[in-house]
């Protein structure tokens, strides 16, 4: 990822409507599968900042293993009770097989080269237990891919279809997989496929703060999201893509 979107996911990831957004869909899956359990050993997958780690460590009581390959990122980690950084490539993992009892990597996979992302998917499987979960999510759609996209360095985008076949061929059982952002999609199309192209938008961050009354706005359609899939629902279409599967 780009370095310097590091100061604006400091800046953003706390407050920000898409995070907070995401954060409670994320947390629809989550829930149940924390239900109940003694607290589990966990590794992040490209942690950034740290701050999802510390969040899952507050929300569940898991201890996090923060892995993340810029030191820009390892270095913003907050130190917390539970919360362990490590500057690591996901694509051969410091730790030993059967390791943890889950994975989760939000918006990490699509940094690899088309294809690539094969091999941290194996290192997933190798270092979780058997009965393992793995939590995935990415970005959705090449018709999607936008100046922020360039900015942050995306170099793919999935499909439903494509994330699920990678995943199995990885050695997993594939529980879940729904795209989310999906009410905003027509609203993302104009802006990056007309918009942006016609105003000559130059490549920058989209994950900057804005008005508050927009936030707001923004915020409503992911409360509509999160309400359906934590009911069942898989959506169609989106502009991102959440994965759930087990290690057999």
């Amino acid at each position: 990822m780009n370095p310097a979107e590091f100061t604006t996911l400091a800046l953003s990831e706390n407050d920000l409507w898409w995070f907070r957004g995401m954060k409670r869909i994320l947390f629809d899956l989550l829930d149940p599968l924390a239900a109940g359990n003694k607290p589990l050993l966990v590794m992040e997958a490209g942690a950034g900042t740290g701050h999802m780690a510390c969040v899952l460590r507050e929300r569940y009581g898991w201890r996090m293993f923060a892995t993340e390959l810029s030191w820009e990122g390892v270095r913003r980690t907050p130190q917390r009770e539970g919360v362990l950084p490590v500057q690591a490539n996901i694509e051969a993992c410091p730790f030993l097989d059967s390791t943890f009892d889950a994975v989760v990597s939000l918006d990490v996979l699509v940094h690899f080269p088309r294809g690539l992302e094969r091999q941290a998917l194996r290192e997933f499987a190798r270092v979780l237990k058997p009965g393992g979960r793995l939590i995935l999510r990415v970005s959705a759609l090449d018709v999607l891919r936008s100046r922020h996209s360039e900015f942050c360095h995306e170099l793919q985008r999935f499909t439903r279809r494509r994330l699920i076949q990678a995943v199995s061929e990885s050695g997993f059982q594939v529980l879940r997989c729904t795209y989310a952002n999906s009410i905003l999609l027509p609203v993302a199309l104009a802006r990056f496929r007309v918009w942006e192209p016609l105003m000559g938008s130059p490549v920058a961050s989209g994950t900057a703060p804005g008005p508050s009354w927009l936030d707001q706005l923004l915020n409503q359609p992911l409360k509509l999201e999160s309400a359906l899939i934590s009911r069942g629902w898989n959506l169609p279409a989106g502009q991102s893509l959440i994965l759930l599967a087990v290690k057999p």
